[in-house]
């Protein structure tokens, strides 16, 4: 049986799903109290997921969809997407991360060509949520419980039936596609990539909203609406949120000073640390350390 990952804890727009040879990646995702939001993000595989329990609210290229239980939500390449949790106590979801170019995205065949690279570059406009109403739902459903059966199995050659699947899955999807007449230029979409790619390089410097207003020609009163709006926390909210998850990497390769953590990530005052710290995570930096050291030992 293949290892299982948790999308909320894991998935990051630089993270490797699967393997170089086999990059395909299954996730568990479970949103509770506890752990209500993965925030927005975006990468250059596609997802494919099925809502096991519960219900919750995608943001899937800016656009709001409230899906339940047996839904299904396709997310194409380069998609910014967030996840928040709706009304009920738990949402639980399987989702399979994947490469085009593991389908034959990257070759000079009619399939890539004509669909494949197409897609990739959001030439397409392609349903992302396809509930139990949707034509598309029973053939598509049970595509994904092919994958899943194989997956689970991993059955000598099962990365064969499994690459004939996702083409199949993108094949049903594609009789429910327009291609567009001009990809979008400029959208907003393309502001805010900008401004989490600059988040990215620079979270640990000192960053003002005029900077990031400029990036995208708003001023900072639009910018800071804008950038609520999209992403459901404020910037401050944001690169705080950034900065910790930095620290946690940093402490899970080893650094335990607190204090070099807390000023390489942008904190210098060491106190907020602390606090923004246990708020974000229900422990201290030394107590989260501490637990490392006991998985380690």
């Amino acid at each position: 049986m293949k290892n299982l990952h948790s999308l909320a804890l894991e998935q990051k727009e630089d993270a490797k799903h699967g393997e170089a040879f086999f990059p395909v990646q299954k996730y568990i995702t479970r949103l509770a109290s506890d752990y209500p939001v993965v925030t927005t993000h975006w990468h250059e595989e596609a997802e494919l997921t099925l809502i096991t329990k519960g219900n919750c609210f995608y943001q899937i290229d800016l656009m709001g969809y409230e899906v339940k239980e047996g839904d299904i939500l396709f997310i194409p390449p380069l998609f910014l997407h967030s996840i928040s949790l709706g009304t009920s106590e738990e949402i639980i979801s399987e989702t399979y991360v994947f490469h085009l170019n593991f389908l034959g995205g990257n070759s000079t065949d009619i399939c890539s060509t004509r669909y494949l690279t197409p897609m990739m570059n959001q030439e397409y406009s392609m349903p992302c949520r396809i509930t139990p109403e949707h034509p598309a739902y029973p053939s598509l459903s049970n595509v994904i419980s092919q994958i899943n059966s194989l997956y689970e199995e991993a059955v000598a050659g099962y990365e064969l039936a499994v690459k004939s699947l996702f083409l199949q899955a993108v094949f049903i999807l594609l009789q429910y596609s327009n291609k567009k007449e001009s990809p979008d230029t400029g959208t907003s979409s393309d502001k805010l990539k900008n401004v989490l790619d600059y988040l990215e390089l620079h979270f640990a410097e000192s960053i003002s909203v005029s900077e990031l207003a400029k990036l995208c020609y708003f001023s900072d009163y639009h910018f800071m609406r804008f950038f609520k709006k999209h992403m459901n926390m404020t910037c401050v909210e944001y690169i705080n949120n950034l900065r910790l998850e930095k620290a946690v990497e940093l402490f899970e390769q080893g650094n335990t000073s607190i204090m070099d953590v807390s000023l390489s990530v942008g904190f210098h005052n060491l106190s907020y640390f602390h606090r923004a710290f246990k708020k974000k995570y229900h422990m201290t930096p030394h107590t989260f350390i501490k637990q490392l050291r006991g998985i380690a030992q």
